[in-house]
Order: structure tokens, then C-alpha cells, then sequence
């Protein structure tokens, strides 16, 4: 039994790094593939919006930016199982603390947004390598550690990739 367990704490370690991976190496080369206008399969952001957009959920990881829980807590547990899961994001999945139509753009271009959303996540894995920060509240999800976040950062930036054909 001790065996197995060592196997399913390994593989977690395993997948979640693989997971991290693709969060800091492959993701924005991925990105810089997109024109700051290409539009989306589905949904009303633009790539430099959907840019911005990844790089605001890495702030909210850090605490930079807040929003309150909206989720009831008798509910919180079915949503950290979908977290936990291998199951993506729908299509049109929209972040209930966000306006129904996409927010201004932040940077002039995208190349300035590529470059913060690339910041972003050096500064989410460092505060959490750190220490400085163990554990930040999304407004769906709740509580997370840095292991919950790499999840939901991964499965989040999959989606968008998903969203403008780039994987």
C-alpha cells in the first residue's frame, strides 16, 4: 500500500510540474503566434484581450488584484473536484466577476501585453517559491495553493490556447 501511494504522490508531482512546464515555456511562444486582433472560436475577446485577460487571473494569484468569492461555500467542494479533475473548461465560460463585454486594453500593443503576461507568471512563481504568498483566494474556486493555482492557471491558459486554434 505504501508503494502505491509513493506511485500516486509521484505522478501528481510529475503531472503538476509538466503542468507548471507549459505555463512558463510553452505557453507564450504559443501566443506570440497571434495577431493582437485574430478573434477567437468562441467568445468576444480579441488575442491581446484574452492576453490581458490570462495575465489579470496571475494577478489575482498574487494577490495584485481582488475580486470577492462568489461561489456559496456549501459549494466550494464540487468546484475544487472539477479543479482537481482532467475536465477543461467548457467553451464560453465566462468568469462571473468579469462585465459581459471585454475590458479595455491595458497595453498599447501586444507584444507589451506578451511581455507583462510573461512577468505575470514569473512573479506568481516566485512569490510562491518564496514563500511570500501560500495560499490566495479566487473568487470561484476560493482558497488556493500554489498546486491548486498551477491546475487552474494550466487549465485556464489550455482553454484560451483552445479558444484561438493554438492547440
Amino acid at each position: 500500500m505504501l508503494v502505491f501511494l509513493f506511485y500516486v504522490v509521484i505522478n501528481i508531482i510529475s503531472m503538476d510540474q509538466s503542468k507548471l512546464a507549459f505555463i512558463e515555456m510553452e505557453f507564450i511562444p504559443l501566443l506570440k503566434r497571434l495577431p493582437a486582433d485574430a478573434i477567437g472560436k468562441w467568445g468576444k475577446m480579441n488575442a491581446q484581450q484574452m492576453v490581458e485577460h490570462v495575465a489579470g487571473f496571475f494577478k489575482v494569484s498574487t494577490n495584485q488584484l481582488h475580486f470577492p468569492l462568489v461561489t456559496p461555500a456549501e459549494h466550494l467542494p464540487q468546484f475544487k473536484a472539477f479543479l482537481l479533475s482532467d475536465k477543461p473548461f467548457r467553451e464560453n465560460t465566462k468568469a462571473p466577476v468579469l462585465p459581459d463585454e471585454p475590458l479595455s486594453l491595458e497595453f498599447e500593443n501586444m507584444h507589451l501585453a506578451i511581455d507583462d503576461l510573461t512577468q505575470q507568471i514569473q512573479f506568481f512563481v516566485n512569490q510562491f517559491n518564496a514563500g511570500t504568498i501560500t495560499i490566495s483566494q479566487h473568487p470561484v474556486f476560493g482558497n488556493l495553493n500554489f498546486d491548486e493555482w498551477v491546475l487552474l492557471h494550466y487549465k485556464h491558459s489550455v482553454h484560451h490556447a483552445k479558444q484561438f486554434g493554438l492547440m
